[in-house]
Formats: structure tokens, sequence, C-alpha cells
């Protein structure tokens, strides 16, 4: 049966991949919500622009009245909640804004949607009944590992240790509070660190790819041996689908790629398939490798991080198509063969203003 899903951040990097999944693999209808921020990018959603199973809506979730009509004019069946500041960088530098968007704007999104879900008991209690509300987060909320072997289970005490997951860990409160207590059907998952293609250039991966094809340094925090469990984005977008459809209601399902490599590691491997991909090899005399430069760490940057994601497999039968090598090289390939969405991201020119994004 097609439902109308509302996706909250639908033209950035994850929002985007759901949104596509979407009108590739179902007949369902997709709302997109996005207030179009620096990483908001309608040029990732160019594939469905034009299906008419697609709506776009340019909105603040912090706009109580955007979202109470965007609620009342689709009468979705299920939201995704993807909206988010998510660089941790850019958390420590201006923490207000990511208090902003992820608590204060998860808040109005989730008042939104409990007015509509009150809405329909007395209107559709059938539908009511099937109304889901997905929260997407973040396995940042879980603070670090100490052990070698140590997971993150869903059962994981929560300890943010950066404002930006200080703010992800608030609104996944918020979410379970609006369950608990006004009885709102919710679902919450956890996913670990996200990659592929249409990624935003400040983040790791594709910024090592860019400086690597440009012939820039390739700035590695510290030793380079954090670690981080790495989850190809096609794979993510496939799991929240599953979540989204088949989860139960008020349950978090942890999502994980089951790649757990340094940060070193993962800077290595791309240099090595830039090394052997990049159509103008002969254009630098050293290997990708030769570009590696070690800078201070971040603050409080945690030191590992990995998902149990037996959960989401035990009861939804996911888990990942990519391996941690197929999906880089897949990431890879993509960025050398679509150079103009990375060009105009890099000069500005998707939004009419210059970003200097690489180092």
């Amino acid at each position: 049966m097609s439902k109308t899903f509302l996706i909250t951040g639908g033209a950035g990097f994850i929002g985007s991949a759901v949104v596509r999944e979407l009108n590739r693999s179902t007949e369902h209808t997709v709302v997109n919500v996005d207030k179009l921020t620096y990483a908001g990018n309608l040029e990732s959603l160019a594939d469905v622009e034009h299906s008419p199973r697609y709506h776009f809506v340019q909105a603040d979730i912090c706009d109580a009245k955007a979202m109470h009509d965007a609620f009342e004019r689709f009468q979705p069946d299920v939201v995704m909640h993807l909206a988010a500041e998510s660089h941790v960088d850019r958390s420590i530098d201006g923490p207000a804004e990511f208090i902003q968007t992820n608590v204060v704007g998860t808040t109005v999104l989730l008042e939104a949607a409990r007015t509509y879900w009150l809405a329909l008991k007395e209107s559709d209690p059938s539908k009511a009944e099937q109304f889901r509300f997905h929260h997407i987060s973040t396995d940042e909320v879980y603070g670090d590992l100490e052990g070698t072997d140590d997971l993150f289970t869903e059962s994981t005490p929560y300890a943010p240790s950066s404002p930006y997951s200080a703010s992800k860990a608030s609104s996944d409160h918020l979410v379970r509070a609006w369950q608990r207590t006004f009885g709102v059907p919710t679902l919450i998952t956890n996913c670990s660190n996200n990659y592929g293609p249409y990624h935003f250039p400040e983040k790791l991966i594709p910024l090592m790819i860019l400086n690597a094809l440009a012939g820039k340094p390739l700035p590695v925090y510290g030793d380079g041996q954090q670690v981080r469990d790495w989850l190809y984005v096609e794979d993510h977008a496939r799991a929240l689908i599953k979540v989204a459809m088949e989860g139960r209601v008020g349950e978090t399902y942890n999502i994980g790629g089951h790649n757990e490599k340094t940060n070193l590691e993962v800077v290595e491997a791309i240099c090595k398939l830039v090394d052997e991909r990049r159509p103008d090899a002969s254009r630098f005399q050293l290997p990708a490798s030769s570009l590696i430069t070690f800078v201070s760490d971040r603050p409080g940057h945690d030191v590992r991080y990995a998902i149990d994601a037996g959960k989401i497999e035990r009861e939804l039968g996911w888990t990942p198509v990519e391996t941690f090598e197929s999906g880089l090289g897949k990431t890879v390939d993509w960025y050398l063969a679509n150079q103009e969405w990375w060009q105009r991201v890099l000069d500005g020119s998707y939004k009419g203003e210059r970003l200097g994004v690489l180092t």
C-alpha cells in the first residue's frame, strides 16, 4: 500500500539518499521539507525532482506554522526526521545553532506531529494506528568506547562529548518523552559514520578525495588512530526505510556497517584508490599518501565508535550490502565521475556564494 513520507532534511546527504531510494524502489510519495542551509543541495535530487511522487517544501523545522501547514497539506503516514546540524567542528565553533535546530527544531516538529496524530485519532483511527515518527540520530550520543572489543548497543548509556552529540542526545530524549508521555508512535535509529555519493566536502572522506585529486594536504587529526564504524549511505537509506515500515513503536535500532577503521586507515585507502583511478595520475610525481599531514587534534575528540547492529538484523532482517572496500571504491568512482556536482559546491555556485571548505 502506497504511503506518504514526510522527510525533514531531505536535501542533505543522508536525507537525499533516502528520498532517492524511496523514489527508486517503492511507490510511496515523498514530501521533502528542507530549510536549505549550506549543506542542503537540491542538485542531489536531480533524479527525482520531476517525479509526480515527489514534493519539495522549503521550510525551517523551527517554524511551527510551517510545520503544521505541511502536516495539514500532505497528511503524511510516516515522518522521517533527518534535519539537523551535524558537523562536529562547526558545533565547537558555534554551539547555539546546533541547539536551535537539533533541540528546538525537534521539539517543534514533535508538537506538530502530535497535534496531527491526535486529530487523526478522531478523524481516521486506522491511519492514526499506522502513523510513525522516525527520528534519525547518531552513535556519537554514546560518547566513546574504552576497550577494543566493546560495542554500542541500544542500551548503552549516553555520554556525548561535543555540542553536536549533546544536541542530538537531547533530541533523542525528547522523542522518547513524547512517546512515553503523549503516546506518539515513535522510532529512533542511531547510525555510525556514513559515506558515499553526494557527501558534502567538509566531511572526512569527500574532503580527502578532493584534496588528493587537487594535490592539497590531507589533514589528519592527532595521530589518526581514532576508530569509526563506516556505513555506506545507500545501505543506511535501506535500513531507515525498513525501520520506518517494520520497526516496533517505541524501540531504538542501532545501524552500523561492520567496518571499523582508524581515520588514518581510511585516508590511506583513499590515497591508494585515487592513485589507481584518477585520470591525470601523471600530474603529480608523488603518491597521494605523501600529502598526509598530521594536525592538532580537535577538542574532546572521541577515540572509538563501534556499533552492535545485531538487533536490526535479528528483528528486521537488515544487513549492509557493501563492505568498506566496495563502498569506498564506489564513492571514489562517483567523485571522479561527478566533478560538476562537487565543483559547484566548492565554488559556491549551487548557493550563489563561495564556500571555503577545502584546506
